[in-house]
């Protein structure tokens, strides 16, 4: 792999950086915590997976959230109403 681009030096020349990696050349972008570029082509060869998997398993993980009650302090509208209280004799 070639000197690293840097982020400025890559989003000014992206078409460079671009056709480098479709030569065949990843081009890696970043001095710290660099990012590749590569075809797709070769992503997938590599067993790369689409987006949205790629996202489902970089979800960050955690404790599970527990759900905020529904109830509502009003009651519900559409409840019919309390029959009233029978009448004693």
């Amino acid at each position: 792999m070639d000197e690293p681009w840097t982020v400025q030096d890559a989003k000014a020349q992206l078409s460079e950086v671009l056709r480098r990696a479709r030569a065949g050349a990843p081009q890696r972008i970043g001095l710290t915590d660099a990012c590749v570029v590569v075809p797709e082509r070769e992503w997938t060869a590599l067993g790369g997976a689409g987006l949205g998997a790629w996202l489902v398993q970089a979800a960050p993980r955690g404790e599970p959230l527990e759900d905020a009650p529904r109830r509502s302090r009003r009651g519900d509208p559409l409840a019919e109403p309390p029959a009233p209280p029978a009448k004693r004799s």
